[in-house]
Protein backbone atom coordinates (compact mmCIF):
# COMPACT_ATOMS: atom_id res chain seq x y z
CA UNK A 1 0.00 0.00 0.00
CA UNK A 2 3.05 2.58 1.05
CA UNK A 3 4.06 2.01 -3.04
CA UNK A 4 0.93 3.09 -4.31
CA UNK A 5 1.49 6.23 -1.61
CA UNK A 6 4.90 7.35 -2.79
CA UNK A 7 3.46 6.79 -6.75
CA UNK A 8 0.50 8.97 -5.99
CA UNK A 9 2.86 11.80 -4.45
CA UNK A 10 5.50 11.80 -7.04
CA UNK A 11 2.87 12.18 -9.64
CA UNK A 12 1.34 15.58 -7.07
CA UNK A 13 4.97 16.64 -7.51
CA UNK A 14 5.47 15.81 -11.66
CA UNK A 15 2.13 17.30 -12.21
CA UNK A 16 2.51 20.70 -10.80
CA UNK A 17 6.33 20.66 -12.15
CA UNK A 18 4.74 20.18 -15.61
CA UNK A 19 2.16 23.00 -15.07
CA UNK A 20 4.91 25.22 -13.93
CA UNK A 21 6.93 24.35 -16.99
CA UNK A 22 4.43 24.88 -19.19
CA UNK A 23 3.42 28.63 -17.99
CA UNK A 24 6.80 29.84 -17.78
CA UNK A 25 6.94 28.51 -21.61
CA UNK A 26 3.71 30.04 -22.06
CA UNK A 27 4.97 33.48 -20.27
CA UNK A 28 8.28 33.57 -21.80
CA UNK A 29 6.54 32.86 -25.47
CA UNK A 30 4.31 35.51 -25.11
CA UNK A 31 6.84 38.14 -23.96
CA UNK A 32 8.74 37.18 -26.75
CA UNK A 33 5.92 37.23 -29.19
CA UNK A 34 4.93 41.03 -27.96
CA UNK A 35 8.60 42.39 -28.66
CA UNK A 36 8.40 40.91 -31.70
CA UNK A 37 5.33 42.28 -32.81
CA UNK A 38 5.46 45.59 -31.77
CA UNK A 39 9.24 46.49 -32.40
CA UNK A 40 9.26 43.95 -35.20
CA UNK A 41 13.40 42.72 -34.93
CA UNK A 42 15.35 40.73 -37.66
CA UNK A 43 15.13 37.39 -37.27
CA UNK A 44 18.13 36.72 -35.52
CA UNK A 45 17.06 38.92 -32.43
CA UNK A 46 13.96 36.90 -32.21
CA UNK A 47 15.47 33.54 -32.10
CA UNK A 48 17.96 34.81 -29.71
CA UNK A 49 15.24 35.43 -27.33
CA UNK A 50 13.93 32.46 -27.77
CA UNK A 51 16.50 30.87 -27.08
CA UNK A 52 17.45 33.04 -23.92
CA UNK A 53 14.58 31.42 -22.75
CA UNK A 54 16.29 28.35 -22.21
CA UNK A 55 18.73 30.13 -19.71
CA UNK A 56 16.14 32.18 -18.30
CA UNK A 57 14.14 28.85 -17.47
CA UNK A 58 17.34 26.89 -15.82
CA UNK A 59 17.83 30.34 -13.91
CA UNK A 60 14.01 29.96 -12.48
CA UNK A 61 14.36 26.61 -11.49
CA UNK A 62 17.98 27.52 -10.03
CA UNK A 63 16.78 29.98 -7.90
CA UNK A 64 13.49 28.57 -7.00
CA UNK A 65 15.63 25.31 -5.77
CA UNK A 66 17.55 27.70 -3.60
CA UNK A 67 14.92 29.62 -2.00
CA UNK A 68 12.98 26.20 -0.95
CA UNK A 69 16.21 25.09 0.26
CA UNK A 70 16.79 28.17 2.60
CA UNK A 71 13.03 28.19 3.59
CA UNK A 72 13.44 24.59 4.75
CA UNK A 73 16.49 25.37 7.16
Amino acid sequence: MSGVREWLQTAREERWGILTDLAFAVVWVTIVETINYLLGPPTLVYYTLMLAGIVAYFGFVWNFELATERQKQ
